[in-house]
């Protein structure tokens, strides 16, 4: 038994424990809660948040999250104020890098079109400070000191609109770069998006202002990082193919503990650049957006914010002045309003509008030392943007017709909304008096003509080169037939009218000829327009233009390509003639250009003349759309026999019937390169 002390101090040590273990418990819990990390969060707008802003700012009442406005030479950082544990210990001892993912809408709105800069990142770094950097190429994360350093801790994604690091001169960008403690990519790609299936990608232009998806993954256990981007709609769904898929082990790049968020920055060139959503994981799936409740991206005008009372008459000075200078204005513009054109209504969507000073300054006043191209419908010059220094190739049309005029209307309304990796980008345009100037991105190369019959110091396309840029040709030709929001025929597909760029990539010009009409219409365009040798008999016989009569010029090129002749060398020697008889004696290797050598893939080079054949056979139903061509092009799909391809007499009588058609009408060159080729100038 024990005694009356020992059962109070026994009594007294229990019940001491009893209340102890849910207290020390308790403890625990209030101490893992403190220094808990959160390990995911999404972000419909950015209103009330607590971010690590510096140089950023939250727009309201939209919430949109600005990190750099159209200010030269700024930065701006944004980050989630705690940080996020990023070593995963308790699976594996060895304490592998967490997998980490996230999603997040942004824009870019340019200070011009095709003038913005520098671009934004998505960032992990150990500090929100990034004391020292610079901006311009090094996106507000290093400067030329520390840029490369490992001790910078820094795994970033860029969006870069601009490309010249370590360059003489900035030229327009338009990448996606993975970048470990450094400005430089380990891995980049120009940004674009395609699903499976899908027989090429589509160019995506981040600095159009539009909102734009981006998806960053990264896979611990398999130390690879995914990137995927596309443009945002609310119903967008994330693409099937990655744009980036990197194997990288950031065990050594990473801290255990790091901030999350954004960086940008401009330079001589500038962007607003603008984070519309955001959604963030660890170990875990990013949380899905809603993106019926993302702000849109703001518009420049709507960012000014409201004069407040205190203002009041600061404002009324600032209008007096405004109005005296106003009175002024409108004197001097009364002044020179005889010099002012009003603008037409085909002018009024399309793309920037150069000024005709500029562009004379560009061409050094439109000298013949930079003459590149001469045609009927113009004069091509090279020239150089001093702003900028971009290069630029500028086409100048004599307003001496209405035909000229509609010609240099069409060409900007059908290239002016196109984007694609194969086709020439127009930048601009300009009008004034009889000056009509169409200013594209330089093709150095020049034509795909002039490579195949006027090479420089004797180098001759080999067939890898010309096989990629007959791939390139389908691909513009499909993206105008099937993707775009529109149909456009070009009614004019020859070599000349292909210019190949310092990749030796193939871009489609020239779309002077060209109609659009929507997907649920059919072609209403009619008359004899095209290049002798070119033109599909259909063509001939009905005056109505399709996509079928491309497919056959296409055709037509493919030959071309592949025999290194021209579709029509005398009256006695038609080059798709001549190829079906190779066919049907069962020599079609016979006209492979003699200039390759025989140093060609032999079921390539098979391929390509059977499926010339197939695009100009007689019968227009009979011919593969452009989609059939790019996966026979792939080897996705075995190009099928040539059956009833018609008699020769059926190509002969055509080609007579077009000659009568130009012995009534004049003649014309359409091409922008060195040589230029007759087309007829009738029925538009």
């Amino acid at each position: 038994m024990f005694s009356s002390l020992e059962h109070f101090v026994f009594l007294h040590s229990h019940m001491a424990i009893a209340f102890a273990a849910p207290l020390a418990l308790l403890s625990v819990l209030l101490f893992l809660a403190a220094h808990s990390v959160q390990s995911s969060f999404p972000y419909h707008g950015f209103n009330d948040t607590e971010f690590a802003l510096d140089g950023a700012l939250v727009l309201n009442p939209s919430g949109a999250l600005r990190l750099t406005n159209r200010s030269r030479n700024v930065i701006g950082h944004a980050f989630y104020p705690t940080p996020f544990q990023m070593f995963d210990k308790n699976s594996d001892p060895s304490a592998n890098v967490s997998s980490f993912n996230t999603t997040f809408v942004f824009a870019i709105n340019p200070s011009s079109p095709g003038q913005g800069g520098y671009g934004l990142a998505f960032v992990l770094a150990p500090s929100t400070n990034f004391e020292g950097a610079d901006s311009k190429h090094f996106l507000g994360l290093f400067n030329s000191y520390n840029d490369g350093n490992p001790s910078n801790h820094i795994f970033a994604v860029e969006f870069d609109t601009v490309n010249g690091h370590e360059e003489d001169k900035n030229t327009k960008g338009n990448h996606v770069g993975i970048n470990i403690n450094s400005v430089s990519s380990v891995a980049s790609k120009p940004a674009s998006y395609s699903n499976y299936g899908d027989a090429n990608e589509k160019d995506l232009q981040m600095d159009s202002g539009d909102a734009i998806i981006a998806w960053i993954e990264y896979d611990g256990p398999n130390k690879i990082v995914n990137v995927t981007v596309a443009p945002f709609t609310k119903q967008q769904k994330k693409p099937t193919d990655r744009l980036l898929s990197h194997q990288i082990d950031l065990k050594d790049v990473l801290k255990e503990q790091m901030f999350v968020g954004f960086s940008a920055s401009t330079g001589d060139q500038t962007s607003s650049h603008y984070i519309l959503g955001w959604s963030f994981a660890v170990n875990g799936p990013a949380p899905s957006l809603n993106y019926s409740l993302l702000p849109n991206p703001p518009k420049e005008q709507d960012l000014v914010p409201p004069p407040s009372n205190s203002h009041f008459k600061v404002l009324i000075a600032v209008f007096s002045v405004v109005t005296i200078l106003g009175i002024f204005f409108l004197a001097f513009w009364f002044r020179r309003m005889w010099q002012t054109e009003w603008l037409e209504d085909w002018e009024r969507d399309c793309p920037h509008r150069f000024n005709y000073r500029d562009l004379y300054t560009a061409t050094k006043g439109f000298k013949n030392s930079g003459l590149i191209g001469i045609g009927g419908f113009g004069s091509v010059y090279k020239g150089q943007i001093r702003s900028t220094g971009i290069e630029i190739a500028v086409k100048r049309v004599r307003k001496y017709s209405r035909q000229g005029m509609k010609e240099f209307a069409a060409e900007i309304e059908s290239l002016g909304r196109l984007r694609h990796k194969n086709l020439v980008n127009l930048q601009g345009w300009c009008k004034k008096r009889n000056d009509l100037l169409i200013v594209y991105d330089y093709i150095p190369n020049g034509s795909l003509y002039s490579l195949l019959y006027h090479p420089k110091n004797n180098n001759i396309l080999n067939w890898k080169q010309r096989f990629n840029i007959l791939k390139g040709i389908a691909a513009g030709l499909l993206y105008l037939h099937e993707e775009w929001e529109q149909v456009v025929i070009h009614r004019d597909v020859k070599p000349s009218n292909v210019l190949i760029d310092a990749d030796m990539n193939a871009r489609l010009s020239d779309f002077g000829l060209a109609r659009q009409y929507d997907h649920a219409e059919e072609s209403y365009t009619t008359g004899v327009v095209g290049t002798i040798g070119y033109i599909a008999p259909e063509l001939v016989r009905t005056g109505k233009a399709s996509k079928n009569t491309d497919v056959f010029g296409y055709g037509v090129l493919l030959l071309e390509v592949a025999c290194g002749r021209k579709p029509l060398e005398s009256d006695q020697f038609i080059l798709v003639e001549w190829v079906m008889e190779c066919y049907e004696t069962g020599q079609i290797l016979y006209a492979a250009d003699p200039k390759l050598n025989l140093v060609y893939e032999v079921e390539e080079m098979e391929m390509v003349l059977q499926l010339g054949l197939l695009c100009t056979h007689q019968r227009p139903e009979a011919r593969p759309t452009m989609r059939q061509v790019t996966r026979f092009l792939h080897g996705d799909d075995p190009v099928p026999a040539v059956d009833d391809w018609a008699c020769s007499q059926t190509y002969s009588k055509c080609n007579s019937r077009i000659t009568e058609v130009i012995s009534a009408r004049s003649y014309r060159s359409l091409s922008i390169g060195a040589i230029s080729s007759s087309s007829i100038d009738a029925g538009r």
